[in-house]
């Protein structure tokens, strides 16, 4: 039963854990995303489980969870949202060969070491799941970008005018799409298996459904821009969520619908404006701490015991580092890039962040992860996004002061980068 004072010392919580620990991360030359995902893992089984196992039982008793979850939920179809609406696959055409090249081995690469290493841990640490979903889950979690992170960090570090900022950010933009592309992939062979649908039927209707949102969403929706642009936010949210709940229906996550609404969005530096201001605020301050905290309430690093499991997560990061950030710098290198600047393309296309977070959350809900799993890879996460600002600064590829939010120079006034990264 719904409890309404529990929940609200629950987000007072919840908000002020993730506010401290973002803050601390950024005095600490790092993503605000490092310190509220940590946040999140500190207020579950891992920390404060064992330290208060009272206070955390009273604090979030498992009847709660649902209720977390489903408004955490909302706020990661608003952020899908927010993703969408800043994609500018134009980028990718404006970068030159060095982009063209190193977007599909970024993403190639670690898809294959992913799908690999799934085969080699499945029969330990997953055998209740179907080899091949779990192979294939894995491919897709270890060859994203977290496309708002790689941008906050550019921007902070004074790397978005640079020729290694203009191709990662290309890049990312592209490893976003194909992941999320990828991910409905994923998901619709999972229910198809399960026998919820058709796998044929559903990638048919999601591209049926995709193309109708790409191609005849946004004519429509530009006609009825006509008054000012904060007046069309209810109209925005409603495509959003009425997206979301026809991707849900045919078969594919519902992130992915948030997504496809946010691209088909007039594009138009005003209303990106106001849609963020709007959406932004309770999006980052209230919604996505939910979601960094359900994060931490299913993940307990006591699921990694023993020489095995460290192993399997030694694999894990062994591949998605191997991947992403040795395919990049290679790829990057073959172009003409220079060793420096291939290696800082390959640490910022290494940056995971919430969006791997998102994927994992997904890939649990859909049981192709197991908790144990799921552990190992929110570390990894973790990991891969913290260790890109000491990395940069070792290349010297950037600013050693504090990180502090920032307004591109190209925003609109009053605007900046997706806030919560």
């Amino acid at each position: 039963m719904f409890d309404p004072e529990r929940f609200l010392s629950q987000l007072v919580v919840i908000v002020a854990a993730t506010r401290l620990v973002g803050a601390l991360a950024a005095r600490l030359r790092q993503p605000r995303v490092v310190g509220e995902i940590a946040a999140g893992l500190l207020l579950g089984p891992s920390l404060l489980g064992r330290l208060a196992p009272g206070l955390s039982a009273w604090l979030f008793p498992p009847a709660t969870f649902p209720v977390l979850l489903a408004v955490s939920h909302l706020g990661l179809l608003f952020f899908m949202f927010l993703v969408g609406l800043h994609l500018d696959l134009g980028m990718l055409r404006a970068s030159g060969r060095t982009a063209l090249v190193t977007s599909p081995v970024s993403i190639v690469v670690p898809l294959g070491l992913g799908i690999a290493v799934g085969g080699v841990i499945q029969p330990r640490f997953a055998p209740e799941v179907s080899p091949l979903p779990f192979a294939l889950f894995m491919g897709v979690a270890l060859s994203v970008t977290a496309f708002p992170v790689l941008a906050r960090i550019l921007e902070q570090r004074g790397l978005a005018r640079t020729r290694v900022g203009v191709v990662a950010i290309a890049c990312a933009a592209v490893d976003d799409v194909t992941a999320w592309c990828l991910l409905a992939g994923v998901t619709a062979y999972v229910r198809a298996a399960a026998g919820s649908s058709s796998f044929a039927r559903t990638l048919l209707l999601l591209a049926v459904f995709a193309a109708a949102v790409l191609l005849l969403l946004p004519p429509v929706l530009k006609r009825r821009l006509t008054r000012s642009p904060a007046a069309f936010l209810p109209l925005a949210v409603v495509c959003l969520l009425a997206c979301a709940a026809v991707t849900e229906a045919i078969g594919v996550h519902a992130l992915f619908g948030a997504f496809l609404a946010g691209i088909a969005m007039p594009r138009r530096d005003d209303l990106r404006h106001a849609l963020e201001v709007s959406l932004e605020a309770v999006t980052s301050v209230v919604l996505l701490p939910l979601f960094f905290a359900s994060t931490g309430l299913r993940l307990d690093v006591g699921w990694l015991q023993g020489s095995a499991a460290w192993s399997a997560f030694g694999l894990i990061l062994l591949a998605a580092v191997g991947g992403k950030l040795g395919g990049s710098m290679v790829a990057a290198r073959a172009t003409g890039m220079g060793w420096r600047d291939a290696a800082g393309l390959g640490i910022l296309l290494n940056t995971r962040g919430l969006v791997e977070l998102v994927i994992l959350g997904a890939g649990l809900e859909l049981g192709v992860l197991t908790p144990p799993v799921y552990s190992m890879m929110v570390l990894m996460a973790l990991v891969t996004t913290a260790m890109a600002t000491p990395v940069l600064q070792a290349l010297g590829l950037a600013r050693s002061e504090p990180l502090r939010d920032s307004t591109p120079p190209s925003s609109p006034p009053g605007a900046r980068p997706i806030g919560w990264e």
